[in-house]
């Protein structure tokens, strides 16, 4: 019965790709396997040596960086971050955070890490919106890397302007004094896992690593969605 219900609600509202719009077959989940293969992915994950490594050098000392698409304009990635952030479907956020942590719990040194922290959204921001995609995305990982989940320690207190239009000495001094610590001692000692959706040049994750580094002998790696190509 079960079976034949869902057949008819396929009929009248059917499932269909987020990037292509293709209907989805029955073990398909928000993206089809062919658009799911033929994304930019970095396999930054097993370099530890990637490019993304160069973003954070002589600024602050990360443990491990990676990212799992390459971002540019016009390619699927900036139609599923489009529809991630601005369209509501949320659920993509934990689709590919199940997927990248697979791949990370299996890759040194995110493999040892404790507990993911998304980078925040200023309260007023993230009402209007309805939710973080960042934590979407950390949601994701937190399930299959088994990590404790944090949206609690790491805040934005200062509604930043946005950094699409801006320099990266502008990006730095828009985002270098926003962020605050609640309850720091509850990280202590651990592997920090920072999360974003696209890193562009790096300055909200280094104000936020940068923060973070502050707590006795914990251990930050960044990972993100995308990034831009380089």
């Amino acid at each position: 019965m079960s079976t034949f219900l869902d057949d008819f609600f396929s009929l009248l509202f059917p499932r269909t790709c987020e990037l292509c719009g293709n209907s989805l077959f029955k073990n398909e989940e928000l993206i089809c396997i062919n658009c799911l293969g033929h994304l930019p992915y970095t396999n930054w994950h097993k370099d530890h040596n990637n490019p993304l490594h160069a973003v954070f050098w002589g600024k602050v000392p990360v443990h491990g960086v990676t990212s799992m698409l390459y971002f540019h304009h016009g390619n699927k990635v900036q139609t599923f971050m489009h529809k991630l952030k601005y369209q509501g479907v949320k659920e993509l956020g934990v689709f590919i955070g199940k997927r990248y942590g697979n791949q990370l719990k299996q890759a040194s040194p995110f493999d040892t890490c404790e507990v993911v922290l998304p980078v925040p959204l200023h309260p007023k921001k993230q009402k209007q919106r309805g939710y973080n995609q960042s934590e979407q995305f950390a949601i994701g990982l937190a399930d299959t890397m088994n990590l404790t989940l944090s949206v609690d320690h790491l805040l934005r207190k200062v509604a930043s302007e946005t950094q699409t239009k801006k320099t990266k000495i502008e990006r730095w001094q828009n985002v270098k004094d926003i962020f605050s610590i609640q309850n720091p001692e509850e990280l202590s000692g651990k592997h920090l896992l920072l999360v974003d959706d696209v890193i562009t040049t790096g300055s909200t994750l280094e104000a936020c690593t940068r923060l973070l580094l502050e707590i006795p002998d914990v251990k930050v790696s960044v990972a993100s969605i995308a990034a831009a190509h380089r």
